[in-house]
Formats: C-alpha cells, structure tokens, sequence
C-alpha cells in the first residue's frame, strides 16, 4: 500500500541539494545585474544612519583568512542594520601607501630602490598597488560582501591625500604635533621605521652579566664606600648608554656586605644572586623600600658620568636582582621612565 499521499509534507522550490558551487556564482551575478547596493541604498534613503568606517587592507597581495573574516563579519553589522530600518551604506577602501606595498612591488617588478629615480619608484608602487585593488575588489564581491565597489576610497587619491595634509594641519594649529626623541624600531635594510606590530622575534640564547655600579652619593641612606648597586642584563651592548637604575618603589631591597665589599639587590632575588656570583654567607647589613633609594647616585662602571637610580613600576622580581640597567635611547620603558627623571635633572 502506497502511504505516501496520506503525509502532509511542506512543498518547496528549493531543489533537495545546495549546490553551492554552481549557484553561488548565479547569486553573485544575479545580485550584480540588479546592482543590489543601489537597490537597498534607494529603499533606505532617509532612514537613520548608520556608518561602519572600514579600516582598510593593504593593497599588497591576494586576501587571505583574515581578511575574510574581518569583511565577513563587517558585512554582517551592516545588512543587519540596513534589515532594521537604517541607511546603513558601505564604502570599502584600500590602503596603498608603505612599506608591505613597497617590498612586494621590488619584487614583483625587480627592482633596486637605490638605482631609480624616486617618482619612478613611487609610480612602480602605484602601479602594483592598484593592480591588487582590482584583484582584492573581485575577491572580496566573490565572498558575497556587499558595497560601494565601483566607488572605493584609496589612499592615493589626491583629494584623500589633500584631506589628510588639512586635518594635519588642524591637529598642528591646535598643538598636537610637537617634535621631540622617542625610540623605534628601525629596519636597517629598509632603511625605515617600524611598527610594532611589523617586528618579529627569533628565539635566541644571549649571554646574560651582573654589573656592579659604585656608588658616589648614597644621600645619607647608604655608605659609598664599597657599596655597589648591582645590575643584571641580557644586553651588554647597550651598558655605554646606560643613564639610570631602575627599582620598584615598593619592593624590598638589601645591602648585603661580603668581605670589604657592600652589594644592594632585591630581598626576594638574593638567593639567586648570591649563589649565580659565589658570595659566602653574606651579611645582611641594612633592609629598605625602593622608594628609599630614589635619587641616589651611582657612577658608571666604565663612562665618566652619573647614572641615578630612579623609580619605576616596570621593574620585575623574574630574574635579576630588582636593580634594572636603564637606557633610554633602547627601549620604550627605558624612555618613559628616563623622561620622567633626566628632564628634570
């Protein structure tokens, strides 16, 4: 007996298989010759607006997964809010300035920076980077992320670049722009600054030394005579720009003495020390806070100058001894804290 006639079963045009590969592509271009961004954009006219401002990628190579989850997801925002009542328009944009679009254009077309003219330079970067506009704009439609794509902002455009040198001006009128020092990190082949975010670390066994600093003006707190501050540091190389001693304010330090010699490292890093240095039995001569030792002046070890121990709340009980070698042209802490002290003298 044939039950089938007595289900009450849904009826549908959806066919029983997806078939995404082939209908995928019919959407998109079905989507396209309706020019669907327009269509929305004309039945929310005059709704409230919402604006997604897109950071844009670089211009730079083919997109890859975290691009698509990045316009993914931003397309997401923006046809929700378009579905709840707002003009919520979506205009993409690329960045195509510096240095990723730089490198890739040098190889791409082979080039030697330093045996071209620089306008030349720059129009073989141009070059590359619309280039990839154009193949990263077919990409991102090909995710089904709907926008502007025929109207895109780029950062070479003049009228953007125009833009950017009034709002810089603005910014210098109102006394944000000042000149001063601070480190960065600087490719010496690309022979430019770097971001942070640009930087990446090999994993790499450095020699690590105890560096003991006299004392000469122990401000009534500690003796100067034979009486050291004692510093650990992985980078000897940068001990000739060292200005300063960096301690906690509020950890524990010790002066402990051995033999003639008198040794100021923290409480919880003694141990360590005197073990890693073959100290025998030292004696713990005196006991004091960070904050204690503020001011007081050592001489450096091997440059004929000061270096002040100054107070810092970067200062860790890791390793070491609590007493941090500081160097303030070698690392964005060291220059904080230095700015703070050394300005002032």
């Amino acid at each position: 007996m044939d039950y089938s006639k007595t289900l009450n079963l849904p009826k549908t045009d959806f066919p029983m298989r997806g078939n995404l590969p082939a209908r995928e592509p019919e959407i998109l271009k079905f989507w396209e010759e309706i020019d669907i961004y327009r269509l929305v954009q004309e039945q929310q006219k005059g709704c409230p607006k919402y604006i997604l401002h897109d950071g844009p990628p670089y211009a730079n190579g083919h997109i890859h997964l975290g691009h698509v989850l990045n316009k993914v997801l931003k397309d997401i925002v923006v046809k929700f809010h378009s579905m709840s009542g707002f003009d919520a328009p979506y205009v993409p944009g690329w960045d195509t300035h510096g240095l990723p679009i730089e490198q890739q254009a040098i190889k791409a077309f082979g080039l030697n920076r330093n045996k071209i003219p620089p306008v030349e330079f720059r129009n073989k970067c141009r070059e590359f980077a619309l280039q990839y506009v154009d193949i990263q704009k077919e990409e991102f439609k090909r995710l089904g992320v709907r926008g502007d794509w025929e109207h895109p902002y780029l950062t070479l455009m003049p009228h953007y670049e125009a833009r950017q040198i009034g709002v810089f001006g603005t910014m210098a009128r109102k006394g944000y722009i000042y000149k001063g020092l601070k480190p960065v990190y600087w490719c010496s082949s690309c022979e430019t600054a770097l971001a942070e975010a640009e930087v990446e670390y090999a994993d790499k066994q450095s020699p690590s030394i105890f560096v003991r600093f006299p004392v000469q003006d122990g401000k009534g707190i500690i003796p100067e005579e034979n009486t050291f501050v004692v510093i650990w540091t992985t980078t000897p190389w940068t001990l000739p720009a060292n200005l300063a001693i960096s301690l906690h304010p509020e950890y524990e330090y010790l002066l402990l003495k051995n033999g003639d010699d008198k040794f100021l490292v923290a409480a919880e890093l003694m141990d360590n020390f005197v073990q890693t240095v073959g100290l025998e039995a030292p004696e713990i001569v005196k006991r004091l806070k960070g904050a204690d030792l503020e001011r007081v002046e050592c001489r450096h070890p091997f440059v004929d100058r000061t270096s002040l121990i100054i107070l810092g709340e970067h200062v860790t009980l890791e390793q070491g001894t609590g007493c941090v070698h500081t160097a303030p042209g070698h690392g964005m802490e060291d220059f904080v804290v230095g700015k703070k002290y050394l300005a002032q003298g």
